[in-house]
């Protein structure tokens, strides 16, 4: 395999403008900060160019239109923190060096993690694949490659994120991050005659250590009353982002919410069915609860019902 150097004079932090954003509400009137680390659908043409694959093969990684659903809660006086750069091409869920060695030419660093089990399944930091089996690259990068989209992109992104849930904690005397994700609505992994549906919803809490679990099971509940199936942490228990920030004992919450793309999508164009605007309304209505009863939520019969 040859070699792929990034000749392009653009860092990654000018070929995204601007490579996240926060959507503010006009007052931040709640404690919950909700997240869309994998929604972005900017592709730059040289990576493009540097994969094996289209750019429309390449989006079967994205959380497509999971922005746009949750966009509404700025309504609601939360704000939401959502990254414009695709999965892809960098993955903010991770480790910030959770790297491939057969991606790279030469030797890695010491202070990669080259053997998690994300790395092994190709969805590193910077993934060798998307959709599991479809590999990205023509040819092998270097290292200076990967650390400078980590430097330009993971790292501030990082920041942005930890600087808004202190400044929420310190405003509210706890947070709680609501990341968003999607999900394929069957176990791409199994033979076609064994494709299994998921369900609706799955809530990851990293097994109930990572927020109170009065909130997930208030999510559950409000999900199930408004008719969607809902399962808890399978097949996804939360990622980084989730285990990472979730600090129960501090005061500080996270919860991963996984929705099955078969609501709200086309999983082949990856563009919104009819069903998208209902889906919104339901989950908009249980997020309004969720925004506005957190204190309850997080200390039943310590607020007079309503």
């Amino acid at each position: 395999m040859g070699v792929l150097s990034d000749t392009s004079k653009a860092s990654p932090k000018t070929r995204f403008n601007p490579p996240f954003e926060i959507l503010q509400p006009m007052q931040q009137r709640s404690p919950v900060v909700f997240n869309s680390p994998h929604s972005g659908n900017f592709y730059p043409q040289e990576f493009i160019d540097s994969s094996k694959l289209d750019s429309h093969s390449l989006r079967r990684s994205e959380d497509a239109l999971i922005d746009q659903l949750f966009s509404p809660v700025t309504e609601f006086g939360a704000p939401l923190l959502k990254v414009n750069f695709p999965r892809a091409y960098l993955d903010v869920n991770r480790e910030p060096f959770e790297l491939d060695p057969a991606m790279f030419t030469g030797a890695l660093p010491d202070y990669v993690n080259t053997s998690s089990i994300r790395v092994a399944g190709g969805l590193g930091t910077i993934p060798r694949v998307v959709s599991e089996t479809e590999e990205i690259y023509r040819s092998l990068l270097e290292f200076s490659e990967a650390s400078q989209r980590i430097r330009d992109l993971y790292l501030p992104y990082h920041g942005c994120l930890e600087n808004l849930l202190n400044q929420t904690k310190a405003r509210f005397a706890e947070v709680l991050l609501v990341d968003c994700h999607s999900m394929p609505s069957t176990n791409l992994s199994t033979t076609i005659s064994t494709h299994r549906q998921r369900p609706d919803f799955v809530l990851g809490d990293r097994y109930g250590s990572t927020c109170a679990g009065t909130i997930s099971d208030y999510l559950e509940d409000a999900l199930f009353d408004a008719g969607f199936s809902v399962a808890r942490n399978k097949p996804y228990a939360g990622g980084h982002i989730t285990q990472h920030y979730g600090r129960p004992a501090h005061h500080r919450h996270a919860v991963q919410i996984e929705i099955n793309r078969s609501l709200y999508m086309d999983e082949c164009t990856l563009l919104a069915h009819d069903g998208f605007w209902g889906l919104q309304a339901s989950l908009m209505n249980i997020m309004q609860g969720l925004v506005t009863r957190m204190a309850d939520i997080l200390r039943p019969g310590t607020i007079a019902a309503e």
